[in-house]
């Protein structure tokens, strides 16, 4: 998912780097052909959210990119990877910013829901590993952190006075929301896809070749 969008943002004007990068993507889309997303039976009908973003992680302009997963039962269904519209001056401010782009992405969804009958009488729990952001998240008082942040991203604190999300600390290692917004290592990819509940259907029971 980010590197599908990394690339989209060379559509303009793309070089022979980047054509060698979108090989790359197809070989691991056909080495995987057989992959898909687990969805189990029994389980706790709660939608979960997690955030994240880097820092400035753009060559070009510095901006940070924001990442996000929602799952409901097991298995995340919905999620994005979308680079931050303003510069972030902090690690706080980046989180911030992703955490209320997902904020946006779970009242929406509590609606979708709320429509197929699965009402969420409790707020949605939004996972984030920057303990400053939920700081200033959870923090009514306008102080020094804050200032230099947009104002159209401080609803988000209108959303956790009413109940609807609240933002939670998570441990980096397991924050599956860092899949989407950075290049990461072989063995940290593995592992967050299997958090994601991506397997193969050859190693499911039962399952037919494709």
């Amino acid at each position: 998912m980010y590197a599908a969008s990394l690339l989209a943002r060379y559509m303009h004007g793309p070089s022979n780097k980047h054509y060698g990068v979108a090989k790359r993507v197809l070989r691991y889309v056909k080495g995987t052909l057989d992959y898909g997303l687990h969805y189990m039976k029994g389980k706790k009908l709660v939608l979960v959210g997690f955030c994240d973003s880097d820092w400035g992680g753009s060559v070009d302009d510095s901006k940070s990119t924001s990442g996000y997963a929602f799952s409901f039962g097991s298995g995340v269904f919905s999620w994005a990877s979308v680079k931050q519209n303003c510069v972030a001056l902090s690690t706080a401010e980046a989180e911030y910013i992703s955490a209320a782009e997902a904020t946006t992405q779970a009242i929406w969804l509590r609606f979708v829901l709320e429509d197929f009958g699965e009402l969420q009488a409790d707020a949605t729990p939004l996972q984030c590993d920057n303990t400053s952001a939920i700081s200033v998240f959870k923090n009514p008082v306008f102080h020094q952190r804050t200032k230099y942040i947009d104002r159209r991203y401080h609803f988000i604190k209108d959303a956790l006075q009413q109940g609807i999300v609240d933002l939670v600390y998570c441990p980096t290692k397991e924050q599956v929301a860092d899949i989407f917004t950075k290049a990461l290592p072989k063995d940290r990819f593995n592992y967050l896809i299997d958090k994601l509940g991506v397997v193969s259907a050859q190693s499911l029971k039962g399952s037919i070749s494709v």
